[in-house]
Parts: structure tokens; C-alpha cells; sequence
């Protein structure tokens, strides 16, 4: 266990990580709550129910979005304070959590929760929490064992090297490969492979730079990765949210 101590002395004490670990918790227990505790009401069992006002169903993104408001106040104005900041770590994981969980309902502006649409939500709640959590196992600046002069000699070479990495982040999430773009800001090996291989065929980057012949190849990729790995997603996303059981809707026009 002596690596564990080390970890958390060096990481989450050393390098300040400690809000953001309770933001990480947080997060992950809400969700997980809240998809029980609809699974539930979907069911029709326990004591739970939806929350109607005047026949207006009141979604968990609202209590969400103000919690969230609410922490990224409290945090701002913490001064350096360490119950503020903590008490804005939690209230932000909390917030974060109620509003992305519906984040396909906000996306689509329809209900789509239990819709195969709506697992969209279960997919960015999934890259968020492991974003959260490779911020928190990451190296921490502080913890880097440089003295001043150190850090002055290699800043050119770190500007440029997080200079080029911004670059392939950008373009493998132009070539629609938006996981990997996001993952990618953690582990930098993956974003350079996402960046150098073919792009998505709906994606920006393919409808501006690949010919009729590339989309065709692109298209292939899609179909020969999507059957190999589609079915693990499907089934992580029926897991962690839920199977669909509802059609999606009609699409609708462009909101103002």
C-alpha cells in the first residue's frame, strides 16, 4: 500500500487535487443514483416518482443546472478557502452530474431519455467521468520535481511540444472521433493515432479535404469498426443506462 500513500500525498495533497477528487465522486454517485432511481420509476416500483408541476414535468437537469451554478459560485469566490472550495467540488459534481444525464433531452430539445437518442447522455457522462478521472491520476504540476531554472530551460520545448498536441487534438475531433479527442488530452499517444487515421465520414474533416474515392474508404472503416465494437457499446450503454424503451421521436425543426 505504499504506492497508494505515496500517490496521495504526492497527487491528490501535494498537487491540490482534492476538490477535484470530491467533483469525481460526486459526479459518479449521482449518476449512478439517479439512473437507479429512474430505472425504478420506469418500473413502477419503490417509492419513487416523477415530479409534475401543473402537469409540467420537472427533469433532474433543473435542480442540476442551479447546483451547478451554485458550486462554480461557490468555488470562484472561495478565496483560497478550503470548506468553499469543497463545498463547490461537491455541489459541482452534483450539478454536473443531473444535467448531463439528460444532456440528449437538452441536445435533441425532445424527450429522448428512454430512447435509443437518449444514450447519447450515458456516453458523455462516460467520457466525462473518465476525463475526471485521468485529471486526478495524472502528474500534477506541482508534484514535478523542477526548480525554477529547470523550468526555464525547457519551457520553449514544452510550449511547443503542448503547442502541436492542441493541433492534433483539434484535428482528430474535426475528423468526428470525438472520444478520442478528449481522451487524447490526457494521453497523448491516442490522439496521435486518432489524428493520423481515417476520419469519421460525416465529419468536417472528411466533407472538406477527402474526395468522393476517400469518403467511399472512410465509410468502410465506420461500417468494419462500428460491427466489430458497436455491439460492446450497445450493450455498455443498455447497462449503465438502460435499455431503450421508448421510439425515438420525429425530428423537429432547428430551434432559434
Amino acid at each position: 500500500m505504499d504506492w497508494l500513500r505515496r500517490w496521495w500525498a504526492e497527487e491528490i495533497v501535494a498537487g491540490s487535487k482534492g476538490p477535484l477528487l470530491l467533483v469525481f465522486v460526486a459526479f459518479v454517485v449521482t449518476f449512478i443514483t439517479t439512473r437507479t432511481i429512474t430505472r425504478l420509476i420506469r418500473a413502477g416500483r419503490g417509492p419513487f416518482r416523477n415530479i409534475t408541476n401543473g402537469g409540467v414535468h420537472l427533469h433532474h437537469s433543473t435542480p442540476g443546472v442551479i447546483l451547478l451554478v451554485t458550486g462554480a459560485f461557490c468555488a470562484v469566490g472561495a478565496e483560497g478557502g478550503r470548506p468553499w472550495n469543497y463545498l463547490g467540488a461537491a455541489l459541482v459534481g452534483v450539478g454536473a452530474s443531473l444535467v448531463l444525464d439528460e444532456f440528449a433531452m437538452i441536445f435533441h430539445l425532445q424527450d429522448v431519455y428512454w430512447s435509443e437518442e437518449g444514450q447519447l447522455s450515458v456516453n458523455v457522462v462516460t467520457l466525462s467521468a473518465a476525463c475526471l478521472g485521468l485529471a486526478i491520476t495524472g502528474v500534477s504540476p506541482n508534484s514535478l520535481p523542477w526548480d525554477a531554472d529547470s523550468v526555464d530551460r525547457v519551457r520553449g520545448g514544452v510550449t511547443a511540444v503542448l503547442a502541436v498536441h492542441l493541433f492534433l487534438v483539434v484535428v482528430a475531433a474535426l475528423k468526428g472521433k470525438y472520444p478520442t479527442a478528449l481522451l487524447g488530452i490526457f494521453f497523448s499517444p491516442l490522439v496521435w493515432v486518432g489524428a493520423v487515421r481515417l476520419a469519421r465520414p460525416r465529419s468536417p474533416w472528411a466533407r472538406r479535404f477527402y474526395s468522393p474515392a476517400k469518403v467511399a474508404r472512410a465509410t468502410e472503416r465506420e461500417t468494419s469498426f462500428d460491427a466489430r465494437w458497436g455491439q460492446l457499446h450497445q450493450w455498455w450503454a443498455d447497462f449503465i443506462g438502460g435499455r431503450p424503451s421508448q421510439p425515438d421521436p420525429p425530428p423537429t425543426g432547428s430551434a432559434g
